[in-house]
């Protein structure tokens, strides 16, 4: 690979700093998420379902980076809050589809709000352009490890 070069110390590589930066907004969110009663796959849930309703408890998984055993008893959790409903899908039965309720709604917003003040703070020191390259990079990153996914490379 023309151009390449080894970081002369760990400190330095892109994937340690990658998995510094990702430890670290994990433990922020988590605590803070902790004050809703909320846990970070929850909220990952609560965000995938505002955005697609009507999710398989295997696609709310994905989205959150856990097994869909996890995901199984997160969704039973968030159900007996009131938070989702889930019912059989209209022509596969053993599928379950989710979606927000109302105070579920309410959750996730207060929850966005909490987060979004955590990424300001993460990203204050950058300027809009510096925000967009980062965010270009690291799709550029994301895309070049898993070429079969060229969805990485589109902004939400």
């Amino acid at each position: 690979m023309s151009g390449s070069h080894r970081p002369e110390n760990t400190a330095d590589r892109p994937g340690y700093l990658i998995k510094r930066a990702q430890a670290a907004l994990n433990a922020q969110m988590t605590r803070a998420l902790h004050q809703h009663g909320v846990t970070l796959a929850q909220f990952a849930a609560l965000t995938a379902l505002a955005e697609e309703p009507g999710l398989s408890n295997a696609e709310l998984a994905r989205r959150a980076f856990i097994t869909p055993q996890s995901m199984n008893e997160n969704l039973r959790e968030l159900e007996q809050r009131t938070w989702v409903t889930r019912s059989h899908h209209p022509t596969h039965g053993r599928i379950r589809q989710t979606e927000l309720t109302e105070q579920g709604r309410t959750t996730l917003q207060a929850c966005d709000a909490t987060v979004t003040l955590i990424e300001q703070r993460m990203l204050a020191e950058l300027d809009p352009g510096q925000r967009r390259q980062l965010a270009t990079a690291l799709r550029t990153c994301i895309a070049a490890l898993n070429p079969a996914q060229p969805e990485a490379l589109e902004a939400p």
